[in-house]
């Protein structure tokens, strides 16, 4: 069993068909020759971009601003991404293709802002931590993802989970004066839902697609509810202490680094910490070797002597936990209240950044960060004077979503069984 599984795993890591092998380099060829005609071409030689690599109001681990010139740095970054491309139409890179997509993604958003910010000054380091905050309910919600497919049930009610965890953690942490508390309320209010998908999943078997559709409803209307009958007339409701940045010695004085990821809220190290423990527990461990059986070859896993329901209850358990997190981080760790249907597709974006991730933490993380970016592009372009408007970057996320969704990226490979109810012969 665990010889099969591993086996087909790599396989399925492994394979690049010829057509996704075209598709990625064209892709990836396309990137490069954009960013030169419509960013290098027509700047002047002598224009420079500066960027400030100190956040605003951060006293430690400062840096020197970058000074580039223009229309080289943009030059250097074409070709790079069109030598990348030609090497993936010659050769491919294998289970590495992922990642050079987002990476020729990445470095076409950043030859966009050097030149909306040439001859001008941008601080680059400030936008880079406001995109690691707002990729953390991104990744979250592809960590909660991963451990419900992982273990064969798809989750598509994480959104409804987010957003009723959102609402819980504003109410109880104003009753209680606590923001621990109010996470301790946002995360038990998203188990409930996790178990009451699982009951209706596992249990009865209800299709899983349905069963998450109908709880992300019932969680749209009943916070709407709450909040127009409660939070909006009773403010004392909808005020919870907030969690504030917290430094971590030495770490925080790194320069450029340490301000960007070291000095943020509880919500940022706790998806840090999930990312570890997720990783090393699914992929090193008996226990995540268990819970990926499951969700691939469930009748073999029975017959070694595996739970297979107890498994799918348990990881659908602790997708309800990293949903509660993901969902309380928007009333404790960025808004400082709740408003209605305040998760913008935030759970939706996560399960694209789950199958951008093919499944992996790592990947998820680094789908959510790329999210995350785009998403604080926009509130920077109005300080540069751009004569693009910033509701047009807002929808970057939504716009990479849908290409992420369409398979630019490749079919993925879910896991064999996910979707698939199981009875115990």
């Amino acid at each position: 069993m665990t010889t099969s599984t591993q086996t087909i795993t790599r396989r399925h890591i492994s394979e690049i068909t010829p057509t996704r092998k075209l598709v990625m380099g064209i892709i990836e060829l396309v990137i490069g020759i954009l960013i030169f005609f419509l960013f290098a071409a027509n700047l002047a030689p002598e224009l420079m971009t500066t960027f400030n690599m100190t956040p605003g109001g951060i006293s430690v681990g400062t840096m020197a601003d970058w000074v580039l010139p223009s229309r080289l740095t943009l030059i250097i970054i074409a070709v790079l991404c069109t030598g990348i491309g030609v090497f993936q139409l010659v050769r491919g890179f294998g289970r590495a293709t992922n990642g050079l997509v987002g990476l020729c993604g990445l470095l076409f958003v950043m030859s966009f802002l050097i030149w909306q910010a040439s001859g001008k000054s941008l601080n680059l380091s400030g936008m880079l931590s406001s995109a690691v905050l707002l990729a953390v309910p991104i990744t979250l919600a592809a960590f909660s993802g991963i451990l419900a497919e992982r273990s064969g049930t798809i989750n598509i009610a994480i959104e409804g989970m987010m957003l009723m965890a959102s609402m819980f953690a504003a109410l109880v942490g104003s009753l209680t004066n606590s923001a621990v508390i109010g996470l301790l309320g946002g995360v038990l209010s998203a188990v409930a839902l996790a178990m009451l998908h699982a009951v209706l999943c596992i249990k009865y078997k209800i299709n899983q697609t349905v069963s998450g559709t109908v709880i992300n409803i019932f969680s749209a209307g009943m916070t709407a509810f709450i909040s127009q009958k409660f939070l909006q007339k009773y403010q004392n409701l909808n005020a919870p202490p907030m969690f504030t940045r917290i430094p971590v010695p030495l770490l925080s004085r790194i320069p450029f680094i340490g301000p960007i990821i070291f000095n943020q809220n509880l919500f940022v190290y706790l998806m840090l910490v999930i990312l570890v423990v997720l990783q090393l527990a699914l992929f090193s461990t008996r226990w995540g070797l268990r819970l990926r059986s499951v969700g691939e070859h469930p009748k073999a896993a029975d017959t070694l002597g595996i739970d297979v329901i107890r498994t799918r209850y348990i990881g659908m358990l602790l997708s309800g936990i990293v949903a509660g997190i993901a969902g309380a981080f928007f009333t404790l760790g960025s808004v400082g209240r709740f408003d209605e249907g305040m998760t913008t597709g935030k759970g939706f974006i996560g399960l694209a950044a789950m199958i951008f991730g093919n499944w992996y933490p790592i990947g998820a993380l680094g789908a959510g960060l790329l999210f995350g970016f785009a998403d604080a592009i926009g509130s920077k372009l109005s300080l540069l004077g751009s004569s693009i408007p910033p509701q047009f970057m807002g929808m970057a996320p939504y716009l990479i979503t849908m290409i992420v969704l369409a398979g630019f990226i490749g079919k993925g490979q879910a896991p064999a069984a996910e979707g698939q109810a199981y009875e115990k012969e």
